[in-house]
């Protein structure tokens, strides 16, 4: 059945209609929203009511975007509602979280059973990167952090981006130049895949820790990023980076649940939590 049949139908408050239209991108939308509110449980909440006033609001539509842009419109504004008052992360966020960890017997065992027995618990440097990403974005404000994310993430075009978030193709492609420029610099100093000077080695002392037998160098140099380290100016690391991890799925990842607890872990020192679900 074409869209615009399914959009008559679900206009007509047919659910099962909505459902037809919804699902190609419910994935996508779940993970977008999970990298603003960077928790498993909010993520699946607001996703839900997303869907809710989509369809209630599905009369509204009158097609001058697609679908999928109005809704990611919708969650974009729920999530910002959701994360109104609360302050952006810190650059130094995962170093404070690593020092909480490795001062913690509780929080050093709940890693190690994630790794052992969960069917998502697998250790893999890709996967580390991206959580880096996710946790570095919540350093920008808001409005550039959504942008990046929309744009380097899920390729949505600069225009649709203009329609999801209100705003013009000169505000949106400002925030795109200096969230880009932001990040790139915060990399530059803390990253030391991509700067022989970054503080942070924590993909490669992990992947030690977590997969004993493997040679972390070696599995790090299958990377581009990593091999172009030295031949690549900033900004072209920078699109290495969101090309190596934009396809992966942070709630549906091969170490999603391992990551899980780093990520409580991040929130718990940034203040957002009290206490650590494992």
């Amino acid at each position: 059945m074409e869209n615009s049949e399914l959009i008559a139908k679900a206009k007509a408050g047919e659910i099962a209609a909505f459902h037809q239209l919804f699902n190609p991108f419910q994935k996508e939308l779940k993970a977008y929203v999970y990298r603003l509110v960077t928790d498993r449980s909010d993520a699946e909440d607001i996703t839900h009511d997303v869907f809710v006033k989509a369809f209630e609001k599905i009369a509204l539509f009158q097609g001058r975007s697609s679908l999928k842009t109005w809704v990611f419109s919708i969650a974009t504004h729920m999530c910002i509602d959701f994360l109104r008052g609360r302050r952006r992360w810190e650059s130094d966020s995962q170093d404070r979280a690593r020092l909480h960890a490795e001062a913690s017997m509780d929080v050093e065992e709940a890693l190690i059973n994630k790794n052992k027995y969960s069917q998502y618990g697998l250790y893999e440097i890709k996967e580390h990167i991206d959580f880096c990403f996710t946790c570095m974005s919540k350093t920008l404000p808001i409005e550039q952090q959504i942008a990046l994310i929309l744009k380097d993430m899920f390729d949505f075009t600069v225009k649709e981006i203009t329609e999801i978030i209100k705003s013009t193709v000169p505000t949106v492609k400002h925030y795109l130049h200096d969230a880009r420029k932001t990040m790139t610099i915060i990399f530059d100093h803390r990253c030391a895949l991509i700067s022989k000077k970054g503080i942070c080695h924590q993909c490669s002392e992990l992947n030690g820790y977590f997969n004993p037998k493997q040679n972390s160098q070696y599995e790090l140099m299958k990377l581009e990023l990593v091999k172009n380290a030295d031949s690549k100016q900033k900004e072209e690391l920078f699109d290495l980076r969101t090309k190596l991890i934009k396809h992966i799925d942070p709630l549906n990842a091969e170490g999603s649940d391992l990551h899980e607890v780093f990520m409580q872990l991040t929130r718990k020192v940034e203040g957002e939590i009290e206490d650590i679900d494992y």
